[in-house]
């Protein structure tokens, strides 16, 4: 008999969610139906350096006449599911190709050549 519950071992619930269970599957659902489609998204909170490499990913793709739509995703829930855990990050259709720091002009250049050819 364990005395005010010391000695007992606490369940643990295991979850296969990247958020680790705070999330609904809906939610989930709709965040992957997201990832899949063609674009280029920002994933971050909107502070300073997610703002400079959205700035810096508009003026590449406006230099090499390529579609100027970005999406800049603020959703804690739906850049989880990017697998990305350090902002700012740089999405191309449905591929993280950068994370964790701000890219120059060149730098997202040279990746978007790489990615789209």
């Amino acid at each position: 008999m364990a005395l005010f519950g010391l000695g007992k071992k606490k369940e643990e619930t295991k979850s296969s969610c990247c958020c680790g269970g705070t999330c609904a599957p809906d939610t989930m659902e709709k965040a992957e139906e997201k990832k899949t489609g063609m674009g280029v998204k920002i994933l971050g909170g909107g502070c300073a350096k997610c703002n400079q490499l959205e700035t810096a990913t508009a003026e590449a793709l406006t230099e090499l006449g390529m579609d100027t739509t970005i999406e800049h995703i603020r959703d804690w829930g739906e850049i989880a599911s990017y697998g990305v855990m350090t902002t700012p990050a740089l999405v191309i259709d449905g591929k993280v190709v950068s994370f964790g720091k701000v890219l120059k002009k060149e730098e997202v250049i040279k990746i978007l050549k790489e990615v789209r050819g």
